[in-house]
């Protein structure tokens, strides 16, 4: 019976599709999802003997360690500090860090800070982006440095022997790329403050004239 109840229904809508057609709503165009917003940042201008370096810092997704830096900003303790380390990845000179920083100087020191992984973060160290120099986790201060290509092994990770915490990316560099790849490729000194960085310090180090918040 069932079989014969739907019958007529289906030879209905095959001899009729032009009124079927008619009677539908016209199809409605899809509505793209809104894409997620994008997380706050702020931007600082580092300018240096060599020209401005511009950075943007993510201070949604690293408020502690940006929140650190801009301090140091505010309190204008980086102007005259200097890029005084760089250190090229063996074999692959384009590839590398560069470092600055108040270099310990007691007259500019903030207390240490927290540490805030890459895994809490997301925010990886591939080309351009600035972290922090530290020792122990904690330990990041005043210095920081800012990485030339992708350097997987300075992200947190938890199946590596040792603290595996990384180092806490904060931000990447927009401008002033060229000015960092002179600096890696600048000569070396033979003096260094310790046996670990045996000609990784600049013979000239270049100069941060002043370190101030810009609009991006």
């Amino acid at each position: 019976m069932r079989q014969f109840r739907f019958a007529p229904l289906l030879l209905v809508a095959i001899a009729s599709p032009a009124l079927a057609q008619d009677t539908l709503p016209p199809p409605q165009p899809a509505v793209p999802a809104a894409p997620a917003p994008r997380p706050a940042t702020v931007a600082v201008s580092l300018l240096t003997a060599d020209g401005p370096i511009i950075v943007e810092l993510e201070k949604e997704r690293a408020p502690i360690t940006t929140a650190n830096f801009l301090r140091y900003v505010d309190a204008r303790r980086f102007d005259g500090i200097a890029f005084y380390r760089a250190v090229a990845v063996p074999n692959m000179p384009e590839l590398g860090l560069v470092q600055a920083g108040v270099n310990n100087d007691p007259r500019k020191l903030f207390p240490p800070i927290p540490h805030e992984p890459t895994t809490k973060t997301g925010i990886l160290h591939t080309d351009g982006t600035i972290s922090m120099a530290r020792n122990a986790p904690g330990t990041a201060a005043g210095d920081f440095f800012i990485v030339l290509g992708t350097q997987d092994y300075m992200n947190a990770n938890p199946v590596q022997p040792g603290d595996n915490l990384g180092y806490a990316a904060f931000g990447h560099v927009i401008q002033g790329v060229d000015i960092l790849k002179k600096m890696l490729a600048a000569p070396r000194s033979d003096k260094s403050p310790s046996p670990a960085m045996k000609g990784q310090m600049l013979a000239s180090p270049v100069k941060i004239i002043s370190a101030r918040r810009v609009k991006p």
